[in-house]
């Protein structure tokens, strides 16, 4: 892709989003992004303090993207029919951007901007969360949908599933969550 002579922040995660789709994480580099960039190495310090910052970047906007994905899925479905969907697009966008995600789930600093992205991708999962268990258990949910989603994920990356360890496990999994979920709204019965 041909850039611009004026570069931002923008361009730089464009491009930076380019080099990990085509290279993954080890796939990117400072001098590269530069390159690409038609611009001297030292010149994306101007946005970017070092590497960390880039991820940090491309973490947030991880974020944002499955922040897409599953709000388009849940769109105006049912309350279980919305989290089905948001697990599915949860699952399809960890296969299909491999590399986008694996940034996303990196432990690393954000700046005040790139953890509002992360955050309102958290608040919409409790928002539909807390529409199959209720209020007061939605986030302790949301956080065992997140894990579990996750796993499944991280088996799937690894490939261990086989005849013997089906990939119906998700659809397993999914349906006992849901039933747990579902039974915290029940009103408690005193004998």
């Amino acid at each position: 892709m041909a850039y611009p002579s004026k570069t931002g922040r923008e361009l730089i995660l464009a491009a930076a989003l380019e080099q990990l789709a085509a290279g993954g994480l080890g796939g990117m580099s400072l001098r590269s992004l530069a390159s690409q960039l038609g611009i001297a190495p030292n010149a994306l310090y101007r946005y970017f303090a070092d590497r960390a910052a880039i991820e940090a970047a491309l973490s947030a906007e991880g974020a944002r993207l499955l922040l897409a994905a599953v709000r388009k899925a849940a769109g105006r479905k049912s309350p279980e029919a919305a989290l089905r969907a948001m697990a599915n697009a949860y699952m399809r966008f960890a296969r299909e951007q491999g590399s986008i995600y694996e940034v996303l789930m990196m432990r690393c600093s954000l700046s005040e901007l790139d953890a509002q992205a992360h955050q309102a991708l958290w608040l919409f999962v409790v928002e539909q969360v807390t529409r199959i268990a209720g209020e007061a258990k939605a986030r302790e949910a949301a956080v065992s949908l997140w894990a579990f989603l996750r796993g499944i994920a991280a088996l799937e990356q690894a490939e261990v599933f086989n005849d013997d360890k089906p990939i119906t496990s998700f659809h397993f999994g999914l349906n006992a969550w849901l039933t747990a979920a579902l039974a915290c709204k029940l009103p408690s019965v005193s004998v």
